[in-house]
């Protein structure tokens, strides 16, 4: 891995770095995903059992994970990883309650303002699965939801090539209160969830991540349905000083391009030192897979800079999905900070604990739309409702304003509306 100086850099080399958009483009496969969509809406289950013989190799009759699936997965699933996912559970809810405001009011001249807040009715979770296990990702798209009172919460993943359901997966179900799970992924689910099916129930709102086809889908349907951030590849951004642990930088960096070819592991540093020694680390690093390795090589960067000013501009640019700052200061960089989807501070803060079990969200904004967008939470389930009570004085006093913008807008019956009332 090359370690390059900031100043250095062409300006194709840092839109390489930062454009990583360029790196899925869910506009390539819409064409294909608009079929699939299509199909589902219009031919229902018996489009999703096609689409889930030609994708998963399986055909399937029922795709509602039963109660003795449930049952037996439990059975098999040891203790020692069952009771972590219950503590990650734990931490989850409780992160996520602490997000929870009441309703509030106040007065003022006879006017009574406040904020109500009211779960959407229905939510349907994308769970990546098929030949993965994403337990993790079933806690951090159902408790939030669960958290924030919706009433129907509804799960849909691949099935492997037997026609079940990952055992980890149904385990956090368990744990989660997910009860209506459905055996069907890709583009197919998201249909089903938009439009519903004879068998899967439509929503109002499709979280979780997936694939560039499951993107794809995502983007088809909003408008139909509410969804979430857009999703693409995965990213991490350390800022580090003298005072990092290189051998700490480079695992998180390894973990980062673990994902999949398109992850982009970045390190931003004052250090030469530790730059060099990042470097020599990776170097030297025997990988389980070749597709991280070829991330680290294709999508990894070492990038020195002069000073922490410098860092810091590049991450607000980059707006990473996760950010970590490991400095001599790490809380007075964090304020400096605008952009980022999850931050984790120190040098005992690894991605993965955002990712499994600290309780924060792993559902994160990517591609730089950290800028825009923030991370999975209790707020993208609950809708915000503003209320107002005026006495007739309160109306009187607010009169002339109103009639006076009414009129100017040139809504006169708004402004008729008023005067009924006040006489004038």
């Amino acid at each position: 891995m090359l370690i390059s100086r900031l100043d250095e850099l062409d300006e194709d080399q840092k839109r390489k770095m930062f454009d990583r958009i360029e790196l899925v483009k869910a506009e390539d496969v819409l064409s294909s995903v608009e079929k699939i969509v299509n199909d589902v809406k219009a031919h229902g289950d018996s489009a999703l059992r096609s689409f889930t013989e030609k994708y998963d190799g399986v055909s399937l009759q029922d795709f509602r994970v039963s109660e003795e699936e449930f049952e037996d997965a439990r059975g098999r699933v040891d203790d020692k990883v069952f009771n972590a996912l219950e503590s990650a559970y734990d931490n989850i809810k409780e992160f996520h309650e602490k997000q929870l405001r009441g309703d509030w009011f106040y007065e003022k001249n006879g006017i009574r303002l406040g904020q109500i807040t009211r779960p959407i009715e229905s939510v349907g979770c994308y769970i990546p699965g098929g030949g993965a296990n994403y337990p993790s990702t079933v806690l951090m798209t159902v408790v939030p939801a669960k958290v924030a009172g919706v009433d129907s919460v509804v799960c849909v993943t691949p099935p492997n090539k037997d026609g079940f359901v990952n055992d980890y997966t149904l385990a956090a179900c368990l744990i989660s209160g997910a009860k209506e799970v459905y055996k069907v992924g890709g583009a197919q689910a998201i249909a089903a969830l938009a439009y519903g099916t004879e068998s899967i129930p439509g929503v109002e709102k499709i979280v979780g991540p997936g694939n560039v086809f499951v993107t794809a889908a995502k983007k088809l349907v909003f408008g139909d349905v509410a969804i979430d951030n857009p999703a693409g590849p995965s990213d991490v951004l350390i800022i580090a000083d003298e005072t990092a642990n290189p051998g700490f930088i480079a695992a998180d960096m390894v973990a980062q391009a673990e994902h999949d070819v398109n992850a982009c592991s970045f390190l931003v540093t004052m250090s030469q030192k530790v730059a060099d020694g990042v470097k020599d680390i990776l170097e030297a690093s025997e990988f389980k897979r070749d597709e991280t390795k070829r991330a680290l090589e294709e999508n990894g960067a070492i990038v020195l800079v002069d000073n922490i000013d410098e860092a810091v501009e590049f991450s607000n640019n980059y707006a990473p999905e996760h950010l970590q700052i490991v400095t001599s200061d790490d809380e007075g960089v964090l304020k400096r900070i605008r952009n980022a989807g999850s931050i984790f501070l120190g040098n005992f803060t690894p991605v993965a604990c955002g990712d499994y079990a600290s309780g924060t969200n792993h559902v994160l904004p990517t591609m730089g739309y950290a800028k825009v967008y923030s991370g999975l939470s209790v707020y993208d389930f609950l809708k915000l409702i503003s209320v107002q009570s005026l006495n007739k004085e309160a109306l009187e006093g607010l009169s002339d304003v109103i009639i006076a913008l009414a009129e100017a807008e040139g809504l006169v019956a708004h402004a008729d509306s008023v005067r009924k009332r006040v006489k004038r």
